[in-house]
């Protein structure tokens, strides 16, 4: 609640550095600083907008096509995640398969996938893999656990991403022209601090780690223009009871096992060089697309959708004309109005954001 944090509050109101438009990195935030009303707390020279921090959002509609095509084919099921059922790519749905008789199931650990795969080893078994550093190590668990126990009915077909090389590509850009990042706290858990710092080093940009209640966010953000004000570009950790500065070395080591960094295309962004995560020759049996012999081909974004300006920082959700009138969560366009992460969604669900009293 923002009324226990009035001292924080009244300091940030009382900004009087120079301009800041401040990115959050993580659609979690998103949703905290829509629910908590943060952005009509702040002064109005302190802007914040969202970026790609979304991973359903920012899966391209190509990936989600094959995934329908691979349910369509008999006999396969397919495992995702509750949010990848209504993003809509050329093909459809997968809640439209789902619906038309294809085996599409919900899990909430991709494990569930490897419980399936063995409960029927008679039938093709794929998980859709979507994520960021943070769900990726439960992704490549899941993988190492499959090649123990000789699965060769179950594959992943996948599409990670991870955060460091996105900042300096959003950072390098002239048309969001950005002040600084408030960093994702999950994902930090397992990389640390110090990616950030090599990814933004020649950004001149500074950067804090936050965490999700309103008063970690605020102490973030009070940080964050701190640096502003003193034309520092440090990156910072205001969430030091998760993050450290390495990081999990466990789940770093268990990522560089199993996947490579690969160059992979954002939506709204573009092929960000080095920014997916690819399998390992030691797990390319695991691959989904060379099992099933099918490859992702571009498709273009829904007519009047931008959903990809939107997650580059570019517009606002309101700035869209579909918002909430062709494009509602019951009815979705773009993927940023489907996910629980998503922008557009935040905004819809909240109206931008009122400051709780």
């Amino acid at each position: 609640m923002l009324v226990n944090n009035r001292a924080l509050l009244a300091r940030l109101k009382a900004y009087d550095g120079p301009p800041a438009r401040l990115m959050e990195v993580c659609g979690t935030h998103t949703m905290a600083i829509a629910r908590y009303g943060i952005q009509q707390a702040l002064p109005e020279r302190v802007e914040l907008v969202s970026g790609p921090g979304c991973p359903v959002c920012v899966c391209e509609p190509g990936v989600v096509s094959v995934a329908i095509k691979l349910a369509g084919r008999p006999g396969v099921i397919l495992a995702t995640f509750g949010d990848m059922l209504s993003v809509p790519a050329g093909a459809g749905s997968l809640s439209q398969t789902r619906a038309g008789g294809a085996d599409v199931r919900v899990v909430y650990s991709p494990a569930q996938a490897v419980t399936i795969a063995e409960q029927t080893p008679e039938r093709p078994v794929v998980f859709l893999a979507v994520g960021f550093e943070t769900t990726a190590p439960a992704i490549a668990s899941a993988v190492k656990m499959a090649k123990e126990k000789r699965l060769t009915n179950l594959s992943f077909l996948t599409s990670l991403r991870t955060i460091p090389p996105a900042l300096r590509a959003l950072s390098n850009d002239p048309e969001i022209k950005l002040s600084g990042f408030l960093l994702p706290g999950h994902v930090s858990v397992i990389i640390g601090v110090k990616p950030y710092q090599l990814a933004l080093s020649d950004s001149g940009l500074p950067a804090v780690v936050a965490g999700f209640t309103a008063g970690d966010i605020l102490q973030a953000i009070d940080r964050l223009l701190t640096l502003i004000h003193s034309r520092s570009s440090a990156v910072e950790n205001a969430y030091p009871r998760a993050v450290d500065f390495m990081g999990n070395a466990k789940a770093q080591q268990l990522l560089a096992e199993v996947f490579v960094p690969a160059d992979i295309s954002w939506r709204g962004l573009g092929v960000i060089p080095r920014s997916g995560l690819v399998f390992t020759d030691a797990y390319k049996e695991f691959d989904a697309l060379g099992k099933h012999s099918v490859l992702v081909e571009d498709e273009l974004p829904p007519t009047g959708c931008r959903c990809g300006d939107v997650l580059a920082g570019r517009i606002r959700p309101t700035e869209c004309a579909l918002f909430s009138t062709a494009c509602t969560p019951q009815s979705p366009v773009g993927p940023c109005m489907v996910s629980s992460e998503g922008t557009c969604s935040a905004y819809y669900k909240y109206g931008g954001g009122q400051v709780e009293k």
